[in-house]
């Protein structure tokens, strides 16, 4: 594998001009950064900070006002396309379709030959948990099942890149250690992820590294454990045991509870961490993760923006 970034973004600018009055909207300020290959790249930021439209640029679904940006090494062009995976926010699906239909043509657009895609096609909606709803026309689909089917059409023809725009949301606890299970499984096959997300817990099991955008510009970058601070609030716990797990535990006060069949998943305050984990032994279940929630990504993008907005404060007065 190659040793240069598989994405690579120099003082990347976009600006849009909207309205009859034409209005100057700068949605990305600046912003650089690189993904390396095999690594979890997490693009990070509230509302409005530019993400999909950093994301948009990389595709060239969206041309970039200035700025440069390679993919594999080199300047994005469209046969670089065929090596990249992407899954928008909300994905576009022919809502007429049924999930292997919908893969079918997804993987015809890609040139994948029938009797491949028809066998990766049935292997993945099994694998991103759509099997029961095989014969289910998609405009039926809840919000959480059309993310699997937008992550089976992604990774359907095997990408080296794959760009997800908030993959988890939608989707309930269980459905996010699923995806997670899933991404996870596309890491350890060599490929390079770069995903959105509001999700901490996600972001922490996930990212090697991440960049953290502001109002279009970049606020913070690096391992997300040295950019979090403070005490341990939460923890995530997840178990398997019988169907009678949820019941045998009781009340659990500050406590939030998902079961899917055996598979359980608790958040609890810190400080009922041990008595959970008791609980759960002495009711024969097995202890799978136990994951600490530090502060929030919210309370992290709030603190970040009022350092931005110091500094913009500051510049405007020396000037």
């Amino acid at each position: 594998m190659s040793d240069s970034p598989v994405v690579e973004v120099r003082e990347l600018v976009k600006t849009f001009r909207i309205g009859l009055l034409r209005k100057r909207v700068e949605a990305v300020r600046g912003v650089s950064f690189k993904v390396q290959p095999g690594e979890i790249f997490g693009l990070l930021g509230p509302n409005g900070a530019g993400k999909t439209t950093t994301i948009k640029t990389l595709l060239r679904l969206i041309f970039p006002t200035r700025g440069e940006i390679r993919l594999f090494g080199q300047p994005v062009r469209r046969e670089l396309m065929r090596r990249v995976g992407y899954m928008p926010e909300n994905p576009y699906v022919y809502q007429y379709l049924k999930p292997l239909e919908f893969l079918d043509l997804c993987g015809r657009l890609t040139g994948i030959p029938r009797r491949e895609r028809d066998k990766r096609s049935r292997e993945l909606i099994e694998r991103v948990g759509l099997g029961h709803a095989v014969d289910r026309r998609i405009g039926k689909f809840s919000k959480g099942m059309m993310q699997r089917v937008g992550l089976a059409q992604a990774i359907l023809h095997d990408p080296e890149l794959l760009i997800l725009d908030e993959p988890m949301s939608g989707l309930d606890p269980i459905g996010r250690k699923e995806v997670r299970d899933l991404l996870l499984e596309q890491r350890r096959a060599g490929k390079t992820l770069m995903f959105t997300s509001h999700i901490l817990s996600d972001v922490e099991v996930l990212c090697d590294r991440v960049v953290i955008l502001q109002r279009g510009q970049v606020a913070a970058e690096g391992k997300l454990s040295e950019l979090l601070r403070g005490d341990v609030a939460q923890v995530e716990i997840e178990a398997v045991g019988d169907s009678s797990l949820g019941a045998a535990l009781g009340e659990i006060e500050g406590a939030t509870i998902h079961q899917a069949e055996s598979r359980l998943l608790i958040t609890v305050p810190e400080a009922a961490k041990d008595a959970t984990l008791r609980r759960l032994l002495d009711a024969g279940a097995s202890v799978v993760a136990v994951r600490p929630h530090r502060r929030s990504l919210e309370t992290l993008f709030v603190e970040d923006l009022e350092e931005l907005e110091e500094d913009v404060e500051e510049d405007a007065q020396e000037s």
